[in-house]
């Protein structure tokens, strides 16, 4: 497969030449949570077809964005990683998940799925330091079979596939439950006290829970709104 280019000497462009083909930047998002099977790569992104995921994954080793591990032991299986070329996407992704989380998300589409395990990319894009400075704690969240952790130290955090070794709190949610945390606006204290979700271990650590991770407040992309965002700008 010929690999198109826009033949533009700008950093952007070159970027864009590696990874803004259909699929690649999933691909860079499902493995910025760590090593990823085949299959595992298979079952979060529905529609990938093996033949292009195949291809896709060939294009990023080529391109130094990721290699091929194996898996230590118990697994001990093959599997793919992002190299540190790959990782230093990892910004960028971000911002644009919180840009999306903004100005693109609304209430789901019939025809879109979600899985779980993007919400561990999804607690990165909407931690706020600010509102962890000081604490220490680890975060279990279990959404149906899906199990991963966040681990808060003095302001940053680092969220994980699997489950934490000795987490200080454990939150249990299922899906539904958790889509109204991110698209009706409920908060984890709301969740957990009408019993949408469930949660135990250390009390300090479940009261600031609410405070670590922020969506923010959804904006519609209309001309009229921009017009009024720009008219307030040359008013002030």
């Amino acid at each position: 497969m010929e690999q198109r280019t826009y033949n533009q000497y700008c950093a952007t462009a070159r970027t864009l030449d590696l990874v803004g083909e259909r699929w690649t930047l999933l691909l860079i998002r499902e493995l910025l949570t760590g090593p990823k099977r085949f299959g595992d790569l298979q079952t979060s992104l529905r529609g990938l077809g093996t033949g292009l995921l195949a291809a896709r994954l060939k294009h990023l080793e080529r391109e130094g964005l990721a290699h091929k591990i194996t898996l230590p032991p118990p697994a001990r299986t093959p599997a793919y990683a992002l190299t540190e070329a790959g990782e230093e996407l990892g910004p960028a992704i971000l911002e644009l998940a919180r840009w999306g989380l903004k100005w693109a998300m609304g209430a789901p589409r019939e025809t879109e799925i979600f899985h779980p395990g993007w919400a561990v990319l999804g607690l990165r894009a909407c931690f706020e330091p600010e509102a962890a400075a000081g604490l220490r704690a680890v975060y279990e969240f279990r959404i149906d079979d899906e199990i991963f952790h966040a681990r808060i130290d003095d302001g940053t955090v680092e969220a994980l596939h699997g489950p934490a070794q000795h987490p200080d709190a454990t939150v249990t949610i299922g899906t539904e439950a958790f889509l109204g945390l991110t698209g009706q606006g409920l908060t984890w204290a709301e969740a957990i006290e009408t019993g949408a979700a469930s949660a135990s271990g250390d009390g300090e650590a479940l009261r600031r829970l609410g405070g670590l991770f922020r969506l923010p407040p959804p904006r519609a992309r209309t001309a009229d709104g921009a017009g009024e965002q720009a008219a307030a700008r040359a008013s002030s």
